[in-house]
């Protein structure tokens, strides 16, 4: 030994990792990592995660924990957790077999994009799965989609029919390869296939559309698809979580033929483009858009146009400033797309206000009268997926927030401010509806499920929530739901109390868990200013929220503001024709002579007795209801064909050079001392006792006047959205200066309003308020599960108020009218019988 030179210090350690570290290639990220330090031990897999054991001198194993907490592209490290063992003398650094013993902790990957090197395979004719639709490595592929249990193996999943061929069996086997243990892989030999079946069910021979495909491609199933979709056909395509249908987007007829059959009357479709560049003649794309748009997750990303040399059918989008595009991310729509040489329309397999189709059976049931044509494969969807939604916010190259979080994104945990102590399902909301379930700091919000109106989504609902309570071993203690007793989400919270008295039930007001959703999505715990904004929800006095200003904290709110209440008349009629809340507003101030009363001249009148009377016509301090009310004085939209039409519809009017701004009155509340939330120790003086009443009558006569002086459709809409941001900042003031709380939550499904957003961010801003938007859920409904799971892990509830002063007392037959309508709201069905499902049938 030369002089000066000692021995390096020997040490075994065990490391418990924790996180999304199953099914990323994270095992022979560790074991080649472990090999290049020259380390000696295993590693493995077990329900709790992956753990190591790892032997060699300190600095090694010291470079190798720091590798821990990054791991591969897909992994998402949340705990590297160690402890020093007895030395072993192992001679090698080995993957051990994977051990169903311990408490389960691993969390399940969400489904990625095809990866670079797989895309790269899939276009050499030299290599063995050239042109095969389901190459997959540990980077990319399913994962979600074909999980039926834990630990992630390849048992586990829905492959598991898949016996592996020699040579995908060499490479799973083979810790320094990329498909080491990469659980869906296949090739051509023993993997799926692809097949395209006519409307009927029987294998396809491709019809007329045969004669374009010559020699060995007539026989691929794809080429066959892709010369129906260039005919004029729609297809019904299956993908990752879910079949959708495609139209070719260039072509008018294709596309209003699509429209035509799915019954979806104006609603945009989504667009499949090939790359960034297309992506780009077509739209303004920003960095964080185009961050989205080729990520693994590959969102829909909602943008403004651009005036680029590809030209949609106008079908697409009627009317729109914005389209929905998304790029390839799975080998068999990058195979499609390249074949057909066009823009895809590629929209949810499904007749509208239907669950997407993800069986087989059911699929060919439901769309084969759609379709000239279906692509399917016989890889089982164990768990049903919809698009990811994401839509840019702020100026150009700013960052993106999420309109619908599925695909791509779940079931990655969102962290919850206050831990968990006790396991938590929170049932979501009937519309736009997620579940969660919440254990320690660890909230698993689902997938987009839908609307919670029919028994398929029901199922898929009821489904969803036993997997993700078998994936990720929660067992609730408690169930949080809405306040709405006719929701089939609370329907369910109490069907399952009834069958276990020791759950216990928590009833959460829809506005407090929005808000809650905000201060979640950011880490916080409250207080805050929460400013929820969106369509109808019941409040704790029984009338119809949705214009609220909630000074909140996790454990409890109190309603400081809100939009001055007004007659819904006709009520869920209103929300389908919001000419109905012009003629509502109009009657309270007394306007004549408008545009929108000519055109219903005959019921103009009867509607406004009828609100004026009370009958059939609840109050409501809705948002959403007051954009509707002024999308039909400027002649913009009467009847709407989808929630939230009248309001995109007169965002996208807005003229953004206008710098004016309608003026709005705040009504002062009487004073009452004290705070409702749990920090009662909050700075400040004194509370309103009734609330602040905002004006948006107010709006509305200006808007009125504007019209009869000839101004602007688009100069108006810009003075309204200003106008309702300046009162939503002045608001804020007021209770900041009694109560010195400085931060403000943005929350609801009108803030998806990127324009009313941006206008109160700045205002806010500038009067010094720190602001919270979403970033991880949606401002919609889509995020209230989440909201109820943090206030339910905080241990909070819902404080009941007084009805306000201002509001005059509802007639007790009128309580379930006003349940009947927030159910009702956004589906454009007449108010029926009330549903009697489960616990509470009448």
């Amino acid at each position: 030994m030369a002089l000066g030179d000692e021995p390096r210090a020997r040490r075994r350690l065990r490391a418990r990792v924790t996180g999304t570290v199953q099914g990323v290639g994270y095992r022979p990220f560790v074991a080649g990592l472990a090999t290049r330090l020259h380390l000696s031990g295993f590693v493995g897999n077990d329900p709790g995660g992956v753990f190591v054991e790892a032997e060699g001198d300190d600095a090694a194993l010291q470079d190798l924990l720091r590798g821990l907490r990054d791991g591969p592209p897909l992994a998402r490290v949340e705990t590297v957790r160690v402890e020093a063992l007895a030395l072993r003398q192992d001679d090698a650094f080995r993957v051990v077999e994977s051990t169903r013993d311990g408490v389960r902790e691993a969390l399940v990957a969400a489904d990625s994009a095809t990866c670079a090197e797989c895309l790269a395979e899939l276009a050499d004719p030299a290599d063995r799965r050239f042109r095969y639709p389901f190459v997959n490595c540990t980077n990319c592929g399913p994962r979600l989609t074909i999980v039926t249990d834990v630990p992630y193996d390849r048992a586990a999943t829905t492959m598991a029919d898949f016996v592996m061929c020699a040579a995908c069996r060499r490479e799973y086997e083979d810790p320094l390869d990329r498909r080491f243990h990469a659980e869906p892989v296949c090739c051509p030999d023993c993997g799926p296939r692809v097949r395209l079946l006519d409307p009927d069910g029987s294998t396809s021979r491709g019809g007329e559309a045969e004669a374009e495909v010559e020699g060995e491609a007539a026989g691929d199933p794809i080429r066959q698809a892709a010369a129906l979709l260039r005919a004029g056909g729609v297809v019904a395509v299956k993908g990752l979580g879910g079949y959708h249908l495609a139209a070719v987007a260039t072509s008018l007829s294709a596309v209003t033929t699509l429209r035509n059959r799915k019954h979806r009357e104006d609603r945009p479709f989504a667009v499949l483009v090939p790359d960034l560049a297309t992506a780009r003649e077509l739209c303004v794309v920003g960095s964080a858009d185009a961050a989205d748009l080729t990520g693994p997750a590959r969102p829909i990303v909602l943008l403004p146009r651009a005036g680029g040399a590809v030209r949609l059918a106008d079908a697409v989008a009627p009317g729109q400033a914005t389209l929905g595009l998304m790029l390839p991310y799975t080998p068999l729509h990058h195979l499609l797309l390249a074949e057909v040489g066009e823009p895809l329309v590629l929209t949810s397999g499904n007749v509208s206000d239907e669950p997407i189709a993800f069986d087989d059976e059911d699929a060919l049931r439901r769309l084969g009268p759609l379709v000239e044509g279906l692509l399917v494969h016989d890889r089982v969807i164990r768990t049903r997926v919809d698009d990811s939604v994401m839509r840019a916010v702020g100026r150009p190259g700013g960052r993106t927030v999420p309109v619908r979080r599925s695909r791509g994104y779940v079931p990655a945990p969102v962290r919850l401010p206050v831990p968990a102590g006790r396991p938590v399902l929170a049932c979501g909301p009937e519309l736009k509806n997620t579940f969660c379930l919440a254990r320690g700091s660890s909230a698993f919000v689902s997938q987009h499920i839908g609307d919670l109106e029919n028994y398929e989504t029901l199922r898929s609902y009821t489904d969803g929530i036993d997997h993700f309570q078998r994936l990720f071993a929660i067992a609730p203690a408690v169930v949080a739901h809405d306040l709405h007793p006719e929701y089939l989400s609370t329907k369910y919270a109490f069907d399952l109390a009834a069958a276990d008295p020791d759950l216990e039930l928590l009833g959460i007001q829809h506005h407090h868990a929005h808000v809650a959703s905000c201060l979640a999505d950011n880490g916080r715990v409250g207080p805050v200013i929460g400013v929820a904004f969106d369509g109808l929800g019941m409040g704790t006095d029984g009338t119809l929220w949705g214009g609220e200003f909630l000074l909140a904290d996790l454990v409890g709110f109190t309603r400081v503001a809100h939009l001055t209440a007004v007659p819904l008349p006709g009520g869920a009629r209103a929300v389908r024709e919001p000419w109905r809340m012009a003629a509502a507003y109009a009657g309270l101030l007394g306007l004549e002579g408008l545009t929108v009363a000519r055109r219903h001249d005959r019921r103009w009148d009867e509607v406004q007795r009828l609100a004026t009377a009370g009958v059939n016509s609840p109050l409501t301090s809705s948002a959403g209801r007051l954009f509707d009310a002024v999308a039909a004085l400027v002649g913009l939209r009467d009847e709407v064909t989808y929630e939230g039409q009248a309001a995109v519809e007169l965002e996208q009017h807005a003229d953004p050079a206008e710098a004016g701004r309608y003026p709005v009155s705040v009504l002062p509340g009487s004073q009452l001392p004290g705070s409702q939330l749990s920090g009662s120790q909050l700075p400040g003086s004194q509370l309103p006792g009734s609330p602040l009443r905002v004006c948006g009558e107010d709006l509305v006569a200006a808007v009125a006047e504007d019209l009869r002086s000839g101004v602007a459709v688009e100069r108006i809409a810009a003075r309204f959205h200003r106008g309702l941001a300046a009162a939503v900042v002045t608001v804020c003031v007021q209770i900041r200066n009694r109560t010195a709380v400085t931060t403000a939550a943005l929350s609801g499904g009108v803030f998806q309003n990127v324009l009313l957003s941006t206008l109160c961010r700045e205002g806010l801003e500038e009067a010094g308020f720190d602001v919270l938007e979403h970033q991880q859920v949606p401002p919609n409904d889509g995020g209230i599960s989440l909201g109820q799971a943090a206030v339910a892990a905080a241990g909070g509830a819902s404080v009941e108020r007084q009805p306000d002063a201002d509001v005059v007392a509802q007639r007790p037959d009128q309580r379930a009218e006003v349940e009947d309508l927030v159910v009702a709201e956004r589906r454009g069905a007449g108010v029926g019988p009330p549903r009697r499902v489960g616990r509470g049938a009448e």
